[in-house]
């Protein structure tokens, strides 16, 4: 489904079959957002309890014809399954319903490619389009199965399907190729930011907590905060001063969402990552949504896959001006509550991500011999001069001075 599809569609039902392997009603909830943030209208909704999904449609075909004149009745254009659907099964549900049936993904993927806007991540987004397609080709119809004409690239007799096929496989591989030369970019920015000692600080989440919202909030970076899902897909990086008086680079990363297709984990591990990297993660959470904790769950496993289990990590309760009851929830040193909305809890969100990162430097004043100036000149490299006086006995500063040179100055300090 292109984006000018979903665009023309206006009607829809949201269809899901509970085997009670999740919490279906939850679930579909979730699809109804998703929906709304693609431009469709949710006209009905269809659960339907089952022991296991039907192989051939899902809720099998006895409930799909009461839903074909239910659709009918309705004047639906599109029915929306929540799971994945292979190829068979989407031809299957289609014959009986005779309208166009999408599942979860092509939902996902399509409001992916709506919402990127940089390079990497519109490849990204087509890198997963391209993966979701390839095995659904088969059993597409009898227009897949015609022969080639012989000419050019394609074989004698050689199929239609083999031929797309071909063409999705080398578009594959020349959108890998693309995003590993932005990966080796993106590697060389890490590796110059580790090497001038820029601390970073990776904001995760699940999808529509208010990343966005506190990136703008805390550094006026201006990136797109709408309450939908996926509002922002791209990274984005801005400096912040902490009140001991370093400087932590705040990096954005894509949100995160239940039942996430893999070859979307796959696709964008590589703006993930970014929180692998971080000195420490801001894990922020939608205290006022009823599932705000479960989502945190959802991060924390993709966290774990992504190898982040040794970084500082500090909770931040969001939209707590949502939440009534929220003055009762207790804080410890690594949670903090506040509402990126209205700006309150700021001080403390700055303290808290201060006391859990690293000590990588120390803050003190130092007086330093006029003719030991050269140190002056060492600690301003490494580290950060915040004043500096000029004495009798020698250049008074006060300085955040980098542990591994620390051992230079020790001596001068007072």
């Amino acid at each position: 489904m292109t984006e000018n599809d979903i665009k023309d569609v206006t009607r829809a039902a949201l269809v899901s079959a509970d085997t009670g392997e999740f919490d279906a009603e939850r679930s579909l909830n979730e699809l109804e957002e998703l929906s709304k943030t693609a431009g469709v209208e949710v006209a009905a909704r269809v659960i339907q309890k089952r022991p296991a999904c039907d192989s051939a449609t899902v809720i099998g075909s006895g409930r799909l014809e009461q839903l074909a004149e239910e659709a009918a009745a309705l004047e639906l254009d599109l029915i929306i399954f929540d799971c994945e659907l292979t190829a068979n099964q989407t031809r299957n549900i289609e014959k009986i319903l005779d309208i166009r049936v999408i599942d979860r993904t092509t939902l996902i993927l399509d409001i992916f490619a709506q919402r990127a806007r940089s390079k990497e991540g519109r490849l990204q987004v087509e890198l997963a389009q391209q993966k979701y397609r390839l095995p659904r080709l088969a059993g597409k119809g009898v227009e897949l199965s015609r022969l080639g004409g012989g000419i050019g690239t394609r074989g004698p007799g050689e199929s239609k399907l083999e031929t797309d096929k071909r063409h999705i496989r080398r578009r594959i591989e020349s959108l890998e190729a693309e995003l590993k030369e932005l990966e080796k970019r993106r590697e060389l920015h890490r590796a110059r930011r580790k090497k001038d000692n820029v601390l970073t600080a990776a904001i995760v989440g699940y999808t529509n907590v208010g990343k966005s919202t506190l990136l703008n909030a805390l550094t006026d970076a201006g990136v797109l905060a709408e309450n939908k899902l996926f509002a922002t897909l791209d990274t984005t990086s801005r400096s912040l001063e902490l009140p001991d008086g370093r400087s932590v680079m705040l990096i954005d990363t894509v949100g995160l969402i239940r039942r996430l297709p893999h070859d979307l984990v796959e696709a964008f591990k590589s703006t993930l990552e970014e929180a692998a990297n971080a000195d420490i993660i801001i894990n922020l959470i939608d205290i006022s949504a009823e599932d705000g904790y479960e989502q945190s769950e959802v991060t924390a496993e993709v966290l774990k896959e992504l190898g982040c289990d040794g970084i500082p990590r500090i909770d931040v309760l969001n939209k707590c001006d949502k939440l009534p009851e929220a003055e009762n929830i207790r804080c410890d040193d690594r949670t903090v509550k506040i509402s990126a909305k209205q700006g309150t809890g700021f001080d403390e969100l700055l303290e808290c991500i201060a006391r859990n990162l690293p000590e990588t430097a120390v803050r003190g004043k130092f007086s330093i011999p006029y003719d030991k100036t050269s140190l002056i000149n060492a600690v301003r490299a490494e580290g950060k001069i915040l004043s500096e006086e000029f004495l009798p006995e020698g250049t008074l500063i006060e300085a955040i001075v980098d542990k591994k040179i620390l051992h230079l100055v020790e001596e001068y300090r007072i």
